[in-house]
């Protein structure tokens, strides 16, 4: 137990709910516009066959989790493994488990592969576009890891990142695209990238120092905030478009106002000269929003439709 806990903490599992309801809304999202035909999805998976609808559904739901779950862990381990000369010189960041000799650099690389791995095998019991489709988001979220040191765009890819759980979650169920997930995945990236921007407030002076770049230590704290409200218009937008083009009823637009309220919210307790509240933005306000908009969505899905 004490093992889980160290690597549990390394990877910040907390921070899964930002994403997480998110692939909800598309999962359910799919099943709501399929109606979990199991003869249907079969025919685009690998042949597995299960008797009664609400099986399939099950099964595919926790294969979808541990994509989720795995896809994110490795991610972060990856870049705690990767920043870790960083983290040790960075006062906010070295009492993490990699500086603090906690959890050894080999202990977590192999850890990050053990995910690969797991997640690799899920997305290929799921169906073939999502196996196909497996080294594509890998790519993705490990190279964000790399991004700071050469880029300032790093919080975009950060959020492309997680921008992937809405239309994963869809083509597991599915084995398609289609707009209305998509419109979630951009609602994600810009969301993600524009609290990010607030996190790396912090991180300014460290940053510049130590030539690692971000929106803040290329912009400066005041115009750093500005792209950050951009991104979260720009992602109040995408959603208010994905509950007009859905065709959403009440429940969804109670769960955008939620949504949009946790957005302004932060902006109003963070400012360039008090980042004091900056983890009450980045955990609490976000932590809301996601969760409470994915219910409402669900809701809204399976009752009004």
């Amino acid at each position: 137990m004490p093992a889980i806990k160290k690597y549990l903490s390394l990877v910040k599992f907390s921070h899964t709910i930002f994403a997480l309801p998110f692939a909800m809304i598309g999962f359910f999202l799919a099943i709501a516009n399929t109606g979990g035909s199991v003869t249907e999805n079969e025919q685009m998976g690998w042949g597995i066959s299960f008797s009664e609808t609400w099986k399939w559904v099950l099964v595919k739901l926790i294969l979808v989790l541990v994509c989720m779950v795995t896809a994110r862990s490795a991610a972060m381990a990856f870049n705690r493994y990767l920043d870790r000369s960083f983290d040790a010189k960075n006062p906010r960041t070295a009492i993490r488990e990699i500086p603090q000799g906690i959890i050894s650099p080999n202990s977590a690389l192999r850890f990050v592969i053990f995910n690969c791995l797991i997640f690799t095998l899920a997305t290929y019991t799921i169906n073939p576009i999502c196996f196909f489709l497996s080294p594509v988001a890998l790519f993705v979220i490990l190279f964000y890891s790399y991004t700071k040191r050469f880029t300032a765009l790093c919080h975009l890819v950060l959020g492309l990142g997680l921008s992937l759980a809405p239309i994963g979650a869809y083509l597991a169920v599915t084995g398609h695209f289609n707009l209305l997930p998509l419109l979630f995945s951009f609602t994600v990236l810009f969301w993600v990238s524009g609290f990010d921007i607030i996190y790396a407030m912090q991180d300014i002076d460290f940053d510049q120092s130590n030539e690692l770049h971000s929106i803040p230590s290329m912009l400066g704290a005041v115009n750093a905030l500005r792209v950050s409200e951009l991104l979260h218009v720009l992602s109040a937008i995408t959603v208010v478009f994905a509950g007009v083009y859905g065709e959403f009823h009440l429940f969804y637009w109670i769960g955008i106002m939620v949504f949009l309220g946790m957005l302004i919210y932060q902006h109003s307790i963070v400012t360039p000269y008090d980042l004091s509240k900056v983890n009450i933005a980045f955990m609490t306000a976000n932590g809301i929003a996601s969760v409470v908009f994915g219910l409402f969505v669900i809701v809204d899905l399976f009752f009004f439709k």
